[in-house]
C-alpha cells in the first residue's frame, strides 16, 4: 500500500509540476525586471501560486544560461531518456524523507522522477533553507542528511545570486565589452551591468599599501569582480610556475602498471558487471523505430526499390536546339556502303581473276591505299581447307581502337584558307634595296677570318685572323693595301667610327694594340698622330689594372701607336660613337675584371664594374645616351653610367649568347646565340624577346646593324648570310617590320664553322662576311 500511495503521490506531484512551470513561464513573460528577494514579492508569488516552488523560480530567473533551476517537466523529459537502473533505491529514499517530514514539507519537495538525484546540491539546499527554514548540512563524516533549523532571519545566511554574475557570452575575448557599462545578457535579454568600479590609480595606489591581501587578488575579466585566492590556489600557481604538478599527492615516478602484456589472459581487464542499457532496449530507439513504421505505413517513406540491371544508353544530342549551329548539322552520319562481294572475293575464284607472278609483284609494292583489292584472290579446292582470316585479332583491335579513341564531342570544323593563316608581309621586291649578289672575294688571309670591320668612310676594310695578321683591303678593288703582322691569334679588330681619326684597334692574347694604318686623307692621318704624341702624363700616376705603352722604332714605322697590356687573354674590342672611349672584354667567371673602359686622349682606364654577374660575351655602347649594353651567357644587361645602377635586364630565352648589335635609333637590339636562334628586342616594350628567329641551321656566331638602311644580317656556321628588312617606325604603336629577304651563300664550312663574322658598308647596302675558309666575300 505504501508504494502505491508513493506512485500516486508522484504523479500528483508531476502534474501539478506542469501546472507550475506554464504558470511560471506566463509570469516570465510579463515580467520585464529581475525580480528582487523581498518578503512583499515572496508573500504576493505565494498567495498567488498555492503549491508553486518560489525558490524554483527566482533561482531559474537569475541563473545563468548553463543552470536554470529544477524545471520538473525539464527533468521529466530528462528522465524518459535516461535509464531505469535506480528505480527501487530512490522510492524507498523518498518514502523515508516522507515519513521523517512533515505533510508540509513533502508537499515541498520538487518532483522527483525516475533519474533525479536524491542528494540536493548546494543551490537546492539555500533554497529550501529560505523558504521553509529546511536546510541541508554536511556533517563530520561528510554525509548530507536533512535537518531542521528554527525560522530566523531568512537573509542571514543567504548567499546572494546577485553577486555570482554568470558569463553569459560564451567563450570569446573580454576586451570586446571593455567599452560597454555591461558584460552580457540574461535569459529574459536584459543587459547585466558590470559592477561600478570608480577605482583611480591613487586609490589602486592605497589599496596597493593598506590591503595585505592585494597581492593576492585577482581581476576576473569574465565577472568584472575582483576575487581573493585561498592559500591552496595560491600554492597551486607556485608549483604551475615551477613546472610542477597541480595536484600535490600526485606522484609523478610512480612505476606503470601494463595492463596488456604479451600473456593470454583468462579473465578481462575489468571485472565490471555489464550495464543494464546492454541488454535492456533504449525507449528513445524504440520511440524512432515507431515513428519509422509509421512514416512507411503513411507512405511517407519509399522502400528502396531493387537497381536495374539493364544497361542505360543515353543520346547525348537528343535535346540539341535545331535552330543552334550544332542542331542544324545532320547528327547521324551513316557508314558508307560496302561494295557488294563479286567473283574475286569467292574460295575458288574463276582463274582469270586470279593474279599472275608480275601482278602480285605489283600488288605487294603498292602502297595499302593504292591497291585495287585489299587481299589476294586464293583458289582452294572445297570450303573445308580454306584457312582461318590471318588478320582478324589485329582487325578487331583496330576495331576496338576507333571505338575508344573515336571523339565524344562534336567538332565544328573551321574552313580556313590555309593562305589566310600566312601573315601578310610586303614581297621582297618592294623592300629593296638589300643586298643579293656575292661580287667580290677577299683572298690572302691563311687561316679563318675572326673579325672584319670597314672603315667610316666606306672606303677601306679590316680583316684580323688566326694566321697572327691584320690585313687592310680596299672595298672596290679588292686589293690587300697592308698586312701587319702581330704577336698572336687575332681575335677582334675595330675601325674607329669617328671619321676625323683614323684608329684601328686590334686584340690578340692579352693585348690592344691601336693602329694608324695612315690609308685615305693625309690631314686625318697626321691630326691623329699628332693627337697621340700630345699628350702629356699627369704629374701623380695612378695605378690602373691596363699599362699604357707609346710604340717607338721600327714598330711605329709599321703603325703601331699605342699598346695596352691586359692582365688577362682579352675576346672583344669595341668603341663608342664618339671615337675616343674604347670597351675591351676579358670572360673569367673567377675576375672582376672582364670588362675594362679605355679613354685613348687621357690615356686612362677604368673598371665599370665592382662584381660581374656571369660570364661577360660580348659589350657595345648605345649610339646616342650613356648606356653601355653587358651580354652574359643568358641576359643582357644595360648600365646607366653616368647614374652608374643597372637599367634593365633583358632575358634572352636563348642558352649562350654569342653576339649583339644596337639598332642606330638606339631602342631596338638583336642577340645572336649558339642555340640557332636570333632574338629581337624592343627596348619600350619589354623585357623579353619581341621576335624569335629561328631561320638558321646551326649556332650564329654574328649579328649586325645598319646604319642607314632598315637592313639586319646574321651569319651562321652553316656558311650563310641570311639579311632581313627590319623597319622601326617613330610611331611608338606601331610594331617593328621583321622581314627575311635573302639568303646568301658562298662560303666553305671548314671544321665545322661557317661564317665568323658579319659587318654592314657604312653607306651602301652592302654586306661584308668573314669565313673559315681565310676569305672575306662582299655582297652587294
Amino acid at each position: 500500500m505504501r508504494t502505491v500511495n508513493l506512485e500516486s503521490q508522484k504523479n500528483g506531484t508531476m502534474s501539478k509540476a506542469k501546472e507550475k512551470s506554464v504558470k511560471k513561464r506566463v509570469i516570465e513573460e510579463d515580467d520585464d525586471q529581475l525580480p528582487i528577494f523581498d518578503k512583499d514579492v515572496t508573500e504576493k508569488k505565494a498567495g498567488e501560486e498555492e503549491d508553486a516552488d518560489l525558490s524554483d523560480s527566482e533561482e531559474s530567473m537569475f541563473s545563468g544560461l548553463e543552470d536554470s533551476g529544477s524545471d520538473s517537466h525539464d527533468e521529466e523529459e530528462d528522465a524518459e531518456e535516461g535509464d531505469d537502473e535506480e528505480d527501487d533505491d530512490d522510492a524507498v529514499i523518498l518514502d523515508e524523507i516522507l515519513t521523517t517530514s512533515s505533510g508540509e514539507t513533502a508537499t515541498e519537495l520538487p518532483a522527483t522522477d525516475k533519474n533525479t538525484p536524491t542528494q540536493p546540491d548546494e543551490k537546492t539546499a539555500s533554497k529550501q533553507k529560505r523558504k521553509k527554514g529546511e536546510g541541508v548540512a554536511m556533517d563530520d563524516g561528510g554525509e548530507q542528511g536533512l535537518i531542521t533549523t528554527r525560522h530566523g532571519d531568512e537573509y542571514e545566511n543567504d548567499t546572494s545570486d546577485e553577486e555570482d554574475i554568470r558569463n553569459t557570452v560564451g567563450n570569446i575575448p573580454m576586451e570586446w565589452y571593455q567599452d560597454y557599462p555591461h558584460i552580457g545578457y540574461n535569459l529574459d535579454g536584459k543587459k547585466i551591468f558590470k559592477p561600478i568600479r570608480n577605482k583611480d590609480e591613487l586609490d589602486e595606489f592605497l589599496d596597493k599599501m593598506e590591503n595585505p591581501d592585494y597581492w593576492r587578488t585577482v581581476h576576473d575579466k569574465t565577472t568584472a569582480s575582483d576575487i581573493r585566492l585561498s592559500d591552496e590556489q595560491v600554492d597551486l600557481v607556485h608549483r604551475l610556475q615551477k613546472g610542477q604538478f597541480g595536484d600535490v599527492n600526485f606522484n609523478e615516478y610512480e612505476p606503470s602498471v601494463d595492463f596488456f602484456t604479451n600473456e593470454v589472459m583468462i579473465h578481462p581487464v575489468t571485472n565490471r558487471p555489464q550495464d543494464k542499457r546492454s541488454f535492456i532496449p533504449s525507449l528513445i530507439e524504440k520511440e524512432k523505430v515507431s515513428k519509422l513504421v509509421h512514416a512507411i505505413k503513411m507512405g511517407w517513406i519509399k522502400p528502396r526499390k531493387p537497381k536495374e540491371t539493364t544497361p542505360q544508353y543515353y543520346d547525348l544530342w537528343a535535346k540539341e536546339d535545331p535552330n543552334a549551329i550544332l542542331g542544324r548539322h545532320k547528327m547521324h552520319v551513316p557508314a558508307p556502303k560496302m561494295r557488294l562481294p563479286g567473283h574475286e572475293e569467292s574460295y575458288n575464284p574463276p582463274p582469270e581473276y586470279l593474279l599472275t607472278e608480275e601482278e602480285r609483284m605489283a600488288w605487294e609494292q603498292q602502297d595499302a591505299e593504292d591497291r585495287k583489292l585489299p587481299f589476294l584472290p586464293q583458289k582452294h579446292s572445297c570450303l573445308r581447307a580454306v584457312p582461318a582470316f590471318s588478320r582478324f585479332i589485329h582487325e578487331r583491335f583496330e576495331r576496338c581502337l576507333d571505338l575508344y579513341l573515336c571523339p565524344r564531342q562534336r567538332k565544328m570544323r573551321v574552313n580556313v584558307n590555309p593562305e589566310d593563316l600566312i601573315p601578310k608581309l610586303p614581297k621582297p621586291k618592294d623592300l629593296q634595296p638589300f643586298p643579293t649578289t656575292m661580287s667580290l672575294v677577299y683572298i690572302g688571309h691563311t687561316s679563318l677570318v675572326r673579325s672584319i670591320s670597314a672603315s667610316p668612310t666606306g672606303q677601306w676594310l679590316v680583316s684580323g685572323s688566326d694566321d697572327c695578321t691584320v690585313r687592310f683591303w680596299e672595298v672596290n678593288t679588292g686589293r690587300c693595301m697592308k698586312t701587319l703582322e702581330v704577336g698572336g691569334a687575332v681575335k677582334s679588330v675595330a675601325w674607329n667610327p669617328n671619321p676625323a681619326v683614323c684608329l684601328v684597334a686590334v686584340c690578340f692574347e692579352s693585348t690592344v694594340l691601336l693602329l694608324n694604318p695612315a690609308l685615305g686623307d693625309r690631314l686625318v692621318v697626321s691630326s691623329t698622330d699628332q693627337l697621340i704624341t700630345s699628350y702629356e702624363p699627369p704629374e701623380e700616376d695612378k695605378e690602373q689594372a691596363v699599362t699604357w705603352a707609346l710604340s717607338e722604332g721600327p714598330e711605329h714605322d709599321n703603325g703601331h701607336r699605342l699598346t695596352l697590356t691586359h692582365p688577362k687573354a682579352v675576346k672583344q674590342v669595341v668603341w663608342h660613337g664618339k671615337g675616343d672611349y674604347l670597351a675591351s672584354v676579358m670572360p673569367d667567371n673567377s675576375s672582376n675584371l672582364q670588362v675594362l673602359i679605355h679613354q685613348v686622349s687621357k690615356r686612362r682606364t677604368q673598371n665599370p664594374f665592382r662584381k660581374n654577374k656571369g660570364l661577360v660575351q660580348c659589350v657595345s655602347f648605345h649610339p646616342l645616351r650613356p648606356y653601355f649594353f653587358v651580354a652574359t651567357q643568358r641576359y643582357v644587361r644595360v648600365y646607366n653610367l653616368i647614374k652608374q645602377e643597372l637599367t634593365k635586364k633583358l632575358m634572352t630565352n636563348c642558352k649562350w649568347i654569342s653576339s649583339m648589335a644596337i639598332h642606330p635609333g638606339g631602342d631596338n637590339l638583336i642577340c645572336g646565340s649558339y642555340d640557332c636562334r636570333l632574338a629581337w628586342f624592343d627596348l619600350d616594350l619589354s623585357t623579353k624577346p619581341y621576335k624569335m628567329l629561328r631561320h638558321h641551321k646551326k649556332a650564329l656566331r654574328g649579328v649586325a646593324y645598319h646604319k642607314h638602311y632598315p637592313l639586319f644580317a646574321s651569319g651562321a656556321d652553316d656558311g650563310s648570310v641570311i639579311v632581313c628588312h627590319g623597319m622601326v617606325y617613330n610611331d611608338l604603336l606601331q610594331n617593328p617590320l621583321i622581314v627575311p629577304v635573302k639568303v646568301l651563300k658562298g662560303h666553305q664550312i671548314t671544321h665545322d664553322l661557317g661564317v665568323l663574322d658579319v659587318t654592314f658598308h657604312p653607306t651602301q647596302p652592302w654586306v661584308f662576311s668573314s669565313g673559315a675558309d681565310a676569305t672575306i666575300r662582299l655582297f652587294t
